[in-house]
């Protein structure tokens, strides 16, 4: 016989490694030697009050074999000869389309413009030592795309786009823990992702589909409105009838291209500020409500902030703890910042970005010359304002957190993660009206919300630019786009998903309609 209970563990409690069998046997009014395992199938911490409460929703053994732990089976097909799906980026959205193909019985031909994530690592390097900018290679171009070297969280709220277990249990598959299919707010980490972004790859190239790498998509062959091939690294042309346009939100090449040939796009609303870096102890503290360290099997905490000020949300975003915050730009003469955690969240400091929505439609009237790519424009004078104020390198804009509300430059600055060196300049100033008066109210707010947030021992760091695509570029039901037949826009690049689990649901959704009628 098998049971599902929810569970309330203490932080007493959790410390007794029998504590689950324990309790479901009380809770069944069954002898606890009946129990022959418990199954944990959901985990979470409720840390709002003083007593920290685990959660749990687990599966009793009562007098039965507890199964091993599952093996997950997809139904790969060898595709080496069947019809091509072209594949333009390989990122979440492109890597489960292209897995979905296989399913489908069709072959999945890859074009990246970056690198496998072994030789990514040596460009990565280069930014945070040399301060160079390799334009193809960087955090957000490469295999994997900007997930597999900056976090791999994988909350989401896109529930209604398709199956997330599907999406969790393929990851397990390709080597990821089964703990994410546990955790209320699951992570693989940036030291576990690029093995299993490698296993993916490795996965399709055996059942016969291709991946090509280094490999830049630099125009479209149009015909009547219909593709009909794709132009590669400015000489060859590769013919192709459906394409799946997977390129994340920082392409902007590829915005520039499809506007160049006058293929429709949209202006959309997105965010943008700051990332700012607390040591984790104080985010510990406040969340746990203890002094000194955290107990030990409590994770480094985190949170989740947002508060409106004057008609726009302030909010935090991609929030690591036990993380580092890393150059995420993808050309030089521009600074853009983003966060990661290694799998263990161990490190010394605990980051977030803190952005203020944009509403394209109002708040932009100065770019309204740049039509659908006004909010781009406006991103890209952000991220050269940053650039400038850094020193001209990779060095970062910052300020402590106190400075910047209070409006006055830092004498010094606080000990950072982010490894190319911080400048301290005049943020408050910098920012502009827009974003930079509502940080520093929704700083303030931030800090009645949590006590103990606002101290001058955060530091605020410029720019987090990157939350999302700025730019959407339409699709119909078919999710093809309106205008150009056979291509079908996806993920973050085109405005469809804001993470790698939404972009990877997109991604097989765009999947099965590249197919249709094939």
């Amino acid at each position: 016989m098998v049971k599902e209970l929810q569970l309330r563990v203490t932080l007493k409690e959790e410390e007794h490694h029998d504590i689950l069998v324990i309790k479901s046997a009380q809770a069944l009014d069954v002898d606890k030697e009946d129990i022959t395992g418990v199954k944990v199938l959901r985990k979470s911490i409720d840390a709002r009050k003083p007593k920290i409460i685990f959660n749990y929703k687990v599966a009793v053994y009562i007098r039965e074999v507890l199964p091993k732990s599952s093996e997950y089976q997809f139904d790969y097909k060898d595709v080496s000869k069947a019809k091509p799906i072209h594949i333009i980026g390989f990122g979440p959205a492109g890597m489960y389309a292209a897995l979905r193909c296989i399913e489908l019985g069709f072959k999945p031909i890859v074009l990246e413009r970056g690198k496998n994530v072994q030789d990514r690592r040596r460009d990565l390097r280069a930014i945070n030592q040399q301060h160079f900018v390799n334009e193809d290679s960087n955090y957000c171009f490469g295999e994997g795309g900007a997930g597999t070297y900056s976090d791999g969280k994988l909350y989401t709220r896109s529930l209604k786009r398709g199956d997330v277990r599907r999406i969790f249990e393929n990851l397990v598959y390709h080597g990821a823990t089964d703990q994410i299919l546990v955790d209320a707010h699951p992570h693989i980490g940036t030291n576990k992702l690029p093995k299993v972004v490698q296993n993916i790859r490795e996965t399709i190239l055996k059942y016969g589909g291709e991946v090509h790498f280094e490999t830049r998509v630099t125009d479209f062959v149009i015909k009547n409105n219909k593709i009909q091939a794709i132009q590669l690294n400015g000489n060859n042309e590769m013919p192709a009838d459906r394409v799946i346009l997977a390129t994340g939100h920082s392409a902007r090449d590829i915005f520039y291209l499809l506007h160049e040939k006058e293929i429709a796009l949209e202006a959309k609303s997105f965010a943008m500020g700051v990332r700012v870096e607390h040591p984790q102890h104080i985010i510990d503290s406040i969340q746990y409500h203890c002094s000194g360290e955290r107990h030990e099997l409590l994770p480094a905490a985190s949170y989740s902030l947002v508060q409106q000020v004057n008609d726009r949300g302030v909010y935090s975003f991609c929030m690591c703890p036990g993380g580092f915050i890393v150059p995420a730009a993808t050309a030089n003469g521009e600074v853009v910042v983003n966060g990661m955690s290694p799998s263990k969240r161990n490190n010394l400091y605990a980051n977030s970005g803190i952005v203020v929505e944009i509403d394209v439609n109002r708040d932009l009237p100065k770019y309204e010359q740049f039509g659908a790519l006004k909010g781009l424009e406006y991103q890209k004078n952000l991220e050269r304002m940053a650039f400038t104020a850094g020193g001209r390198s990779q060095v970062a804009p910052a300020q402590r957190l106190t400075d910047f509300v209070e409006g006055k430059l830092s004498a010094d600055l606080n000990p950072t993660s982010y490894q190319p060196g911080l400048n301290s300049a005049p943020l408050h100033s910098l920012m502009p009206k827009l974003i930079g008066s509502r940080l520093r109210k929704g700083f303030t707010a931030f800090g009645q919300k949590m006590k103990g947030y606002y101290t001058a021992e955060a530091n605020i760091v410029g720019v987090e630019s990157r939350t999302s695509s700025p730019v959407c570029i339409p699709r119909n039901e078919r999710l093809e786009h309106p205008q150009i037949q056979g291509l079908f826009p996806c993920g973050e690049g085109g405005g469809y998903a804001g993470g790698i689990v939404s972009a990877a649901m997109d991604g097989e959704r765009c999947a099965e309609a590249a197919i249709t009628g094939l």
